[in-house]
């Protein structure tokens, strides 16, 4: 009986080394630091749904359909978790597949405002699927360019992640949508460069970029995306029209204060005078009703966010983890610093949304997938040493 008993313990006692294993490597920090700014999100979605005149949990108000979100983001963090990246490698071509065909399918049947496709409705639910394409293209380019880490020198690597980039960039702007595309490049540089590629091709090819500038402005952008980015620099000049968001979102700010006017008290929101306020200008909000503290705890947040994830590929024992978590943290750094940015009136308007805190479900998804991706290098590693 003594014998049947030991071996009975042996996989119990395996399965409590296994996962004791495991959570000795969970980056809990990572956690804690996205769910604050996920609460510090539902609290923005809560006070706009409450200006706004609807119950918090009536059917389709924004705090409702955040917390909806947030429950499925939180689901698709574990499930990415567990996962092995290592396969991540292996499907990476076909991720690449499946990214251009969302793509396609949104310029197909997506629909959006003022003739944009940017949305594909399934099931009565809207996706962006551009969003899901951040995270699908750091995958790809984490595959490309950790099976070449020692070998960037050469100008056609370069071109080759270039080349990858392309379509996804280029279909991105079809929809229109600059902001997205913009991200797409902030990846592409920083993975190139956190993966060593030559300083001198790069340098060539930024000076490729800044000569083609004249080109796309003339005949890419279309004249409300012109509009939109010089607006920052005079927002008086045309504040009926394309001044008329930053005008409106520097006055929140201001109005903030040290502490903030409090939650649900904002005059900008309670008003509606600010448009997009739940999701591109949610950060203008945010500083109106808890003021400059308010914002710099948000801001700190992001900082230590940005911190656990260069951690994790700073522990991955393989390239690809290591270029990943350089293009997640560039992706969250681009987006935190623009969309701040043209809060506050230094930045150009370029619909960007602030992680965790913009209303959305498929940003908050993608971001979700990264993370869970990230989490799963850190459980696959030896434990960190800071």
């Amino acid at each position: 009986m003594s014998i049947v008993s030991a071996r009975a313990t042996r996989p119990n006692r395996w399965t409590a080394a296994r996962v004791s294993v495991v959570w000795r490597n969970f980056d809990l920090q990572l956690v804690v630091y996205a769910a604050l700014l996920l609460c510090f999100g539902l609290a923005m979605a809560y006070s706009n749904t409450a200006t706004g005149g609807l119950g918090i949990f009536d059917g389709g108000s924004t705090f409702l359909r955040g917390l909806m979100w947030a429950a499925i983001a939180i689901a698709v963090f574990l499930v990415a978790s567990a996962f092995d990246y290592h396969w991540l490698k292996t499907f990476a071509w076909p991720l690449y597949a499946i990214q251009l065909g969302l793509l396609v399918l949104t310029l197909a049947v997506g629909s959006g405002v003022g003739g944009t496709s940017r949305w594909v409705s399934i099931g009565g639910l809207q996706f962006q699927f551009s969003e899901l394409a951040k995270v699908l293209m750091v995958v790809v380019l984490a595959n490309y360019l950790g099976s070449r880490v020692g070998r960037l020198g050469s100008l056609w690597s370069i071109l080759g992640a270039g080349i990858l980039a392309g379509p996804p960039f280029v279909l991105v702007m079809l929809q229109p949508d600059l902001g997205t595309a913009l991200v797409l490049g902030a990846i592409l540089v920083a993975t190139l460069f956190m993966s060593g590629a030559s300083l001198r091709w790069l340098a060539v090819m930024a000076a490729g970029a800044v000569a083609a500038f004249p080109f796309i402005w003339t005949y890419v952008l279309a004249d409300y995306q012109k509009a939109r980015l010089t607006s920052f620099l005079d927002p008086m000049a045309d504040i009926q029209g394309s001044g008329y968001q930053l005008f409106h979102s520097q006055i929140a700010v201001s109005l903030g204060g040290v502490f903030g006017v409090g939650l649900t008290n904002g005059a900008q929101n309670a008003m509606g005078l600010l448009p997009v306020q739940d999701t591109d200008f949610v950060a203008a909000i945010l500083a109106e009703e808890l003021g400059f503290v308010g914002a710099m705890v948000v801001i700190s947040l992001f900082v230590l966010l940005l911190w656990r994830i260069l951690t994790a590929g700073w522990r991955s024992k393989d390239p690809f983890g290591m270029v990943f978590a350089c293009g997640v943290a560039a992706w969250l750094l681009f987006q935190l610093v623009v969309n701040v940015g043209m809060v506050v009136g230094i930045m150009p308007i370029t619909g960007i949304p602030l992680p965790f805190i913009s209303h959305g479900g498929a940003s908050l998804i993608s971001m979700a997938i990264a993370l869970g991706v990230l989490q799963s290098i850190n459980i696959r590693q030896g434990r960190a040493e800071w």
